[in-house]
């Protein structure tokens, strides 16, 4: 039919295709396409480092996928893939109109090492692994790509000199990722040969779609001396953008088998086949041209086929086997409902009796205790069917999050309210205890900055609670996670802390009960839309009378975060959750982790080495780069003795959530405004704030907190 039909099988057992000058390594042939060996770069780039001008292109070569002369187009089942660091592929090519794109290959901001990886997920995209890839439309006949320098003079030297670009079919999820060693990016001695295959990783296999002549079936079929397809064939048109792809294929008539393209496709004999054999059992079955018939023997009543109706039922002797058929058919019905009727009512009551001893184990009783009211009133009970039902059956993919208590699912309640459901491991007494305070804690709370608790369930084999949804993740997350590209100005993060101080303020004095949170901490601290903040997990907050000044308990909380008074002591008060508090200023100041194990012992807690800056008058040391470039000095410089004073290793000598909340708004509030206000001085008590930096004058420092 055509030359590029042509397979070349020389002294080997290896069948070739020889397209465009190239002897491509046959995988496999089916009906619509062909996939071959491509062993051969689309580009080719290297570059020498020099101080003058670091990318100097040493050797750049390029070269093209050109189909337009033969039966085959590139099929959409392929990538065309970029390896290498720092550069930017470019992507021309031609199906029905010439097309671009491209993508960027970027390699972390340390040194890589070992494998670069490009994942199979849904759009090929691989940050910053060495690696990257883009689409190609279907019917593309014509391809070229060239590699070029990202950044220019400002970007960093090259951590390899070479990258390299091809084309490889899309690979599924079964099969693993592309990889291949970054060294073979310092090897540029290859690439000026085109028929070599320059990464260790093996060649890639190309799919190549296939089409016959360059008509469709009506215009085809007019010449019978060169259409393709044979007898008891259909004729189907290629579906294609391409207008260089156009052509038809041929597949044999339903019923029929054999090659459409040589003799024609032969009718199946169905009744040799148990597989295609349309017929009951008990009939019999006569093959016609393309299909066959069924009938039903004598002795027996249908019509004979097999998965429409009744096919051949044998026929009773006489009347009575039809009544005694037809009874005893009505009384197996009456007994099979009769047995699915108890069945039923038994399930119902297993459930109810596991559900109630569920709410048992689960602390049902412990927290209508804990509400002195004998019922539940200010928290409502959720059913399981409810919340199964809100999480689809708690679908993996409804999973926001994993921690150290449970699993968060998002969740849609039935009015069409979003929600966070949680649901907690198997529970010990002392989970079961955290769990029913946590529900009890913020049953009594409402605050703008605290989660809200909309409910719980407690009949489930663990117990879950519904919150509202918070859905921009930690605080911990925002300011210390590397991943994050999301830069955290210095307004926001006074925002940050002037909410979490008013939230705590409001615990610890504005309720009739003061409530001490016990566990401040940045994992603690939810972002919500506009990453307003949301203060959480109150599993071993307690409740204390007005007139009570400490709790004396075992010491609880996150290592990194806990009062030293505390620890020593055991006896938490107020002044411990501002301790922790100031450790989370801290960390927005320095954007550091509390415990760092990656350095020196004596070095790993970042209230030593913040303390240590404060007391040296070397603050900017160990602000983060944020801070550094776009926080107003004095502002800064008063949120760092905040914290310094809320860091004091005497409880006495730091200030309330009160205090700390009006000095933060105040701070806030001449951030909002934009321009210098009255300075008005706060009146700080001796007795309290009786301290002094080293190397900063006492008039200094009072400047510093008037706002």
């Amino acid at each position: 039919m055509n030359p590029s039909f042509n397979i070349v099988c020389n002294k080997s057992t290896t069948p070739y295709l020889n397209i465009t000058g190239k002897m491509l390594e046959i995988i496999a042939i089916n009906p619509t396409q062909i996939r071959v060996k491509y062993p051969y770069l689309l580009a080719a780039t290297c570059y020498n480092n020099t101080e003058v001008y670091p990318h100097i292109v040493t050797r750049d070569n390029y070269y093209s996928v050109d189909l337009t002369d033969t039966q085959y187009a590139l099929s959409d089942q392929n990538w065309l893939t970029a390896v290498g660091c720092d550069d930017i592929m470019a992507v021309l090519g031609r199906n029905k109109e010439i097309f671009s794109g491209g993508c960027v290959l970027y390699c972390s901001n340390k040194e890589p090492r070992g494998h670069g990886v490009c994942p199979n997920d849904v759009n090929g995209y691989s940050a910053r692994n060495g690696c990257c890839r883009t689409s190609i439309p279907k019917g593309t006949m014509f391809l070229a790509t060239q590699l070029s320098d990202l950044g220019g003079k400002w970007v960093r030297d090259k951590y390899f000199p070479c990258s390299y670009a091809f084309v490889e079919e899309k690979r599924t999820s079964k099969q693993s990722a592309f990889s291949y060693p970054f060294s073979d990016l310092n090897n540029s001695k290859n690439i000026n040969k085109k028929d070599e295959w320059v990464l260790s990783a093996p060649q890639p296999v190309v799919r190549l779609d296939w089409r016959v002549g360059t008509q469709n079936c009506s215009e085809a079929q007019r010449s019978t001396s060169t259409y393709a397809c044979k007898a008891n064939t259909d004729c189907l048109n290629l579906e294609s953008n391409s207008d260089f792809a156009q052509g038809y294929l041929c597949r044999c008539k339903k019923g029929y088998y054999g090659n459409p393209y040589q003799n024609g496709c032969n009718d199946i004999n169905e009744c040799d086949h148990i597989m295609l054999n349309p017929c009951d059992r008990n009939a019999i079955c006569n093959n016609t041209i393309g299909s066959a018939n069924c009938s039903c023997p004598k002795g027996y009543t249908g019509h004979g086929w097999k998965n429409n109706g009744k096919g051949c039922i044998p026929l009773p002797s006489n009347m009575i086997h039809v009544f005694i058929g037809v009874g005893s058919g009505i009384g197996f019905l009456l007994f099979l409902s009769m047995c699915i009727l108890v069945y039923v009512l038994l399930q119902k009551r297993r459930n109810k009796k596991r559900k109630e001893k569920f709410f048992k184990r689960n602390g049902g009783l412990l927290l209508q205790q804990q509400t002195n009211e004998g019922t539940i009133q200010k928290t409502k009970l959720f059913s399981s069917e409810e919340l199964e039902k809100a999480t689809n059956n708690f679908n993996e993919s409804r999973i926001l999050g994993h921690g150290g208590q449970g699993t968060v699912y998002k969740g849609m309640l039935s009015d069409g309210k979003i929600v966070a459901i949680k649901k907690s491991k198997l529970l010990n007494k002392d989970h079961l205890e955290q769990f029913i305070n946590e529900v009890v804690i913020l049953s009594h709370v409402n605050h703008k900055h605290v989660v809200k608790l909309w409910g719980c369930c407690l009949e489930t084999d663990v117990p879950l609670l519904v919150y509202e949804l918070v859905p921009n993740g930690t605080l911990f997350d925002l300011i210390q996670d590397p991943s994050t590209e999301f830069q955290v100005s210095w307004s926001m993060r006074l925002k940050i802390a002037t909410d979490i101080a008013g939230a705590l303020a409001y615990l610890h004095s504005a309720l009739s009960i003061p409530i001490y949170h016990r566990d401040v901490k940045s994992s603690n601290i939810l972002l919500g839309e506009k990453y307003t903040v949301k203060l959480s997990d109150f599993g071993i907050s307690k409740s204390v009378v007005t007139d009570q000044t400490h709790l004396t308990t075992m010491v609880k909380g996150t290592f990194g975060y806990l009062d030293p008074e505390y620890f020593q002591s055991s006896q938490f008060t107020e002044k411990s959750d501002v301790y922790s508090f100031g450790v989370v200023l801290v960390e927005l100041l320095t954007g550091q982790r509390p415990i760092s194990l990656d350095i020196r012992e004596e070095e790993r807690s970042l209230v030593m080495r913040f303390l240590e800056c404060m007391e040296e008058n070397n603050l900017y040391k160990i602000l983060d780069d944020q801070v550094l470039k776009h926080g107003n000095e004095e502002e800064v410089t008063a949120v760092a003795w905040l914290a310094q004073r809320c860091l004091n290793f005497k409880g006495r000598m730091r200030p309330t959530m009160k205090e700390a909340a009006r000095e933060l708004e105040s701070l806030h509030m001449f951030v909002e405004d934009g321009e210098v206000c009255e300075a008005k001085p706060m009146i700080i008590s001796d007795h309290e704030y009786a301290w002094t930096p080293s190397g900063i004058s006492v008039e200094s420092a009072s400047s510093f907190l008037t706002f």
